[in-house]
């Protein structure tokens, strides 16, 4: 394997979108399951949400301070590592991701201070409407990234000039370019999912030492109904968006299934050990004819082998079909633990069980290697295009030298191995300390409108300031 300045970018763009989809696919979410839970402490008044909203708040910050710093990372690697693709798409997904600047990240950052520092400054129903917005926020942020990504990996709405860059002609085919609406769904639910699960080990872990705390047994409640729901659209959410791959990026189907022959009846391979080399699978253990109605949804459906492609065209197989599997795999464990949850909730259970607490806690992780496995398929898939049909990888990187993508390599290698190390460490000590019970009094009169205990951070037994 030659590490020239092309498979060094590569790599280096692998490892840091890597590092920073991890936090998105998790504050998306969280940032929901505080607004919901700060509007059940304003409809019910229980404490146990206000608890949980002081606990996740701070968890929300750190990681939404780490996914900030390593997006910014990540757009200065267009310029330095990738210009060419820079140059040439730039007037097409450049005011794609400032639009996701100007509103999403603009909404997010001027409502956050409100939401971390205002439970003393402003009323519950204004502070609850900034927790609503940045939630609202990460969605939109959201959209406009995958709306970019949905672009690159099924281009519509433009135009190329004669010197090779391009423009865009009409813009609603290219912010909803056909791929997006379901891509758009399948990651927002991958998000909840991450988050549901995350939120649901936190808790598995407190009540497998302490099954009375109530916070953490409403936390793990309100998680298993929320990847019970989502795990199961999820599933359907990724079909859907499979059998579009199906019609408009072949190459990538055939690789996800490492089908070599076309053919009318393909059968499912659960495993498989793609040779790209001999073109073949080595150690099949396989299901007839179930690939073709997984792909197109009929086992009459004539489905395009990787040999229909020129081996130059063709994706990397044995990567994108594991990582396909990864992330399949871990979606049915998700959906037999959200059963296996409701089951116990049914019957009251839940607490005392330990070996669903225990397998919560396993499955913790799940959702984030879930989410980076779908980046997998989707990036690695669309492979040797970066924008699939009209440039290739490996005209669009920098006329740079492997050295110097070399350097700059290991300095993220050992920046991002310090720096967020160190954070997602304080991150797990903060969730095994758990919610804190504040004894601020729900039933108080309110200072000014506001209701007692109405402020971050503040030590149980500190009061309400009355202002002169």
């Amino acid at each position: 394997m030659d590490f020239d300045a092309l498979l060094l970018s590569r790599i280096q763009f692998a490892f840091t979108i890597a590092w920073h989809i991890i936090f998105p696919a998790f504050t998306i979410g969280l940032a929901s399951y505080l607004a919901v839970l700060e509007g059940l402490w304003l409809l019910a008044k229980k404490p146990a949400f206000r608890n949980l909203y002081m606990f996740w708040i701070k968890i929300f910050a750190l990681s939404f301070g780490m996914g900030v710093v390593s997006g910014v990372v990540m757009s200065y690697q267009f310029g330095t590592n990738w210009s060419v693709f820079a140059a040439a798409a730039s007037p097409v997904i450049g005011p794609l991701l400032a639009f996701e600047v100007l509103t999403a990240f603009f909404l997010e950052a001027s409502f956050l201070g409100v939401m971390l520092f205002g439970w003393r400054k402003v009323g519950p129903g204004l502070h609850f409407t900034a927790t609503a917005l940045v939630a609202a926020g990460t969605l939109l942020s959201a959209f406009w990234i995958i709306s970019a990504n949905s672009w690159m990996q099924d281009p519509a709405g433009f135009t190329r000039l004669p010197d090779g860059a391009l423009r865009a002609v009409d813009w609603w085919r290219v912010i909803f370019s056909p791929t997006f609406p379901f891509r758009f769904l399948h990651m927002v639910l991958a998000a909840y999912l991450t988050t549901a699960l995350t939120v649901g080990a936190a808790s598995a872990w407190r009540l497998l030492r302490d099954p009375a705390e109530e916070e953490s047994a409403i936390a793990l409640k309100m998680a298993i109904g929320m990847f019970a729901i989502v795990a199961p659209l999820q599933l359907i959410a990724g079909d859907l968006s499979g059998k579009q791959v199906l019609t408009v990026q072949p190459a990538k189907l055939a690789a996800i299934e490492a089908f070599w022959e076309s053919r009318t009846d393909q059968p499912f391979h659960v495993v498989a050990w793609p040779d790209r080399a001999q073109e073949k699978n080595h150690l099949v253990v396989e299901a007839p004819k179930l690939g073709s109605w997984i792909a197109a949804g009929s086992t009459g459906a004539f489905i395009k082998g990787l040999k229909a492609f020129p081996p130059q065209d063709r994706p990397p197989v044995f990567i994108v079909f594991w990582a396909f599997r990864v992330m399949v795999g871990l979606g049915l464990a998700m959906i037999a633990l959200g059963v296996w949850g409701v089951f116990l909730i049914w019957r009251g259970a839940l607490e005392r069980t330990r070996p669903f607490l225990r397998s919560a806690v396993i499955m913790g992780p799940a959702g984030f290697v879930s989410v980076i496995a779908g980046w997998i398929v989707a990036e690695v898939g669309r492979q040797p295009y970066v924008i699939y049909g009209v440039l290739r990888t490996d005209q669009a990187v920098s006329p740079v030298g492997a050295g110097q993508v070399s350097v700059s390599l290991l300095a993220f290698i050992v920046v991002y191995g310090i720096i967020f190390t160190v954070g997602v460490v304080y991150i797990f000590r903060l969730i095994a300390e758990g919610p804190k019970p504040t004894a601020a009094s729900d039933t108080e009169p309110p200072v000014r409108g506001r209701p007692p205990g109405y402020a971050l951070g503040a030590a149980p037994d500190q009061p309400d300031e009355v202002e002169p």
